[in-house]
């Protein structure tokens, strides 16, 4: 049984899990802005700590569970925003020493993708990983997460934050949320450029045009809010899942699973379902329980490293803002076993 803290963004996490994969408790608070605006990483900081204890009690209560039952204390160590981080793992080291248990690190990557195999029972899919500070297509090869292509700037769901700012829509539960609800209601699409680089995408450029059209077309009444909602979010997604799909072909899998924040939205679901059936494959989505940054994704994945002989000593229980998917060696993954059907698991 593990005990995880995630708390790399706005979203402050805590979870208690079994290595089965049994969630007994996954409690979160989220730091939400005024429309317009954004998180900076001080008042993260601060909502985190005004919270942490908080949850990890409530953790503990929802679970059942005391400090001396645990096995291990797992926490981010990144990639993130450093101060909110930083909470995460003070708390985590504390608790560590407290109950003189072992203390893992975790990659915020990784850990999204370990959570959605277990949710989903996916074996070994092309996995998107999207979220407001990541854009990866990934497979996993040779012990690593390999990541097939990236944004070369900005995180799809930072391109969708920053726009829902300049439309004013409110953060309340996320903008991301709040575009895929207006998107439902456009009935007029708005071309907007096309960033795929290869098996790289653009984002920046999109925001930039997109900044511009929507304040020339609004005040000329050309369009609405939500016409602009539907154009970007439906060639974001096109240029995700032309991605996705490339690296299904390449790797020779037909099923591909979607991760991160923005990997909860139903429209994205949607189009990599019609995207895996013409290939006579499947997607594999979970909803905001497991999307969206939790504490029992940190703790499940700590719970794995853990088994398999992982430990941070206390003067490496550090948290570092850049911490790539590719850099972690996955020894809880045996890459020469294989499904009934020839894939790595």
């Amino acid at each position: 049984i593990a005990l995880g803290i995630e708390g790399s963004a706005n979203k402050l996490g805590v979870g208690i899990v079994k290595d089965d994969g049994t969630i007994l408790a996954n409690v979160r608070h989220t730091y939400i802005t005024p429309p317009g605006t954004g998180f900076l990483p001080k008042e993260t900081a601060e909502h985190h700590r005004n919270h942490i204890l908080r949850l990890v009690q409530e953790a503990l209560s929802v679970s059942g569970i005391k400090g001396e039952d645990l096995d291990c204390v797992c926490y981010t160590k990144g990639p993130g925003m450093g101060g909110p981080l930083r909470v995460g793992a003070v708390v985590a080291r504390v608790l560590s020493q407290i109950w003189k248990k072992p203390l893992i690190g975790v990659n915020h990557c990784v850990a999204h993708i370990e959570m959605g195999r277990v949710v989903t029972g996916a074996a070994d899919p092309v996995v998107l990983y999207v979220s407001g500070g990541n854009t990866q297509v990934i497979s996993f090869a040779q012990n690593r997460y390999r990541i097939f292509g990236e944004t070369i700037d900005i995180a799809v769901g930072n391109c969708l934050d920053r726009f829902a700012r300049v439309v004013g829509l409110s953060n309340d539960p996320s903008p991301g949320y709040n575009i895929e609800q207006a998107a439902k209601k456009g009935t007029k699409f708005i071309e907007l450029p096309y960033a795929v680089k290869g098996m790289d995408v653009s984002f920046a450029g999109i925001l930039s045009n997109i900044e511009d059209v929507a304040r020339a077309k609004l005040q000329s009444g050309e369009c609405t809010v939500e016409d602009l909602c539907f154009s970007l979010q439906e060639t974001l997604f096109a240029m995700l899942v032309e991605t996705t799909e490339r690296a299904m072909a390449h790797c020779g899998n037909s099923e591909v699973m979607a991760v991160g924040g923005v990997g909860c939205n139903k429209r994205l679901h949607q189009m990599l379902a019609d995207m895996a059936e013409q290939r006579g494959g499947r997607a594999h989505t979970t909803d905001d329980r497991y999307c969206i940054d939790n504490g029992a994704m940190i703790a499940y994945t700590g719970l794995l490293m853990f088994r398999h002989g992982h430990q941070t000593p206390l003067p490496d229980a550090f948290c570092t803002q850049r911490f790539r998917t590719d850099d972690v060696l996955c020894t809880w993954r045996d890459p020469a076993a294989t499904a009934g059907d020839g894939r790595r698991r």
